[in-house]
């Protein structure tokens, strides 16, 4: 039996909340720049839940129309008999991102990221966003954590290509531990990393010129870089193999550090990406 082609799409998980819709409207700007499908999915495991999830979908769609974003994409809805990490796993088998909002109705619990978006990352087949805020940022680096997995070289591309997307400045995190260099001070460590993070952008800067970006050293965690320029940061990028920096990003440090932000949160894993 030949399996009919689904076109990549971005995804969204409506669940009739302020954050989902908000998480639409950003949504709604990737698939533009992506040239895309917008894909609107809300999950229904009842006859009730089916009425308000598609009252939802209908409240979702007219606020995107009425946002005025020039070159509107195609708009799909879609009602799935199914729990929301089914829903969403099942459509975001052919997507080329899953967003959700930073707060829903069942994503989150007790501030901090619930089950739904965990096992997004861990199983979806395409990069996860949590999106803050709705509207994209006019202005604002996107940010990218490079650690020495091996996947990092695809998570760089993905940031490059969302920064270009984006007409934004890139900043890219190489953080250090205090014993991580031996007995180099904190200004050597610096210049060490920034050395490194400078080899692996130069293939980059090469085919971009116009892009704007920097490596950036960071002693320690690099939640305390973001927090401290919260107010410039539109866009965080990390490696899903990552797993301490995913885990901080997504735990109550990262929530603490993030929640009164508009920065969004893009989960990548390399070998999935489309």
């Amino acid at each position: 039996m030949t399996v009919p082609f689904e076109p990549p799409s971005i995804v969204v998980g409506i669940d009739g909340s302020r954050a989902a819709a908000r998480a639409a409207l950003w949504a709604l700007d990737e698939a533009i720049g992506r040239g895309l499908e917008l894909r609107l999915v809300a999950a229904a495991e009842t006859d009730q839940d089916t009425d308000s999830a598609q009252s939802a979908l209908r409240t979702t769609v007219s606020a995107l129309e009425s946002a005025g974003r020039p070159g509107l994409p195609g708009i799909r809805t879609e009602v799935v008999a199914a729990g929301p990490v089914v829903a969403l796993l099942e459509a975001g088998r052919t997507a080329a991102m899953i967003c959700l909002g930073a707060v829903g109705r069942r994503h989150f619990e007790h501030n901090r990221l619930g089950s739904t978006v965990n096992a997004l990352v861990a199983s979806a087949h395409c990069p996860v966003a949590v999106v803050r805020g709705g509207d994209r940022a006019a202005s604002g680096w996107v940010v990218v954590e490079l650690d020495r997995n091996p996947d990092s070289a695809g998570v760089l591309q993905f940031a490059v290509e969302e920064a270009r997307m984006r007409t934004a400045p890139l900043r890219v995190l190489g953080t250090w531990a205090d014993d991580a260099h031996g007995p180099h001070s904190s200004a050597e460590s610096d210049h060490l990393v920034r050395i490194q993070l400078d080899r692996r952008l130069e293939t980059w800067r090469h085919r971009y010129p116009d892009l704007d970006v920097a490596p950036v050293a960071v002693r320690g965690s690099a939640l305390s870089y973001l927090h401290e320029h919260r107010n410039a940061v539109q866009l965080v990028v990390v490696g899903v193999r990552n797993s301490g920096g995913v885990a901080e990003l997504l735990g109550p440090a990262g929530h603490a550090a993030l929640h009164d932000t508009d920065c969004s949160i893009v989960l990548v894993d390399h070998q999935r990406l489309l």
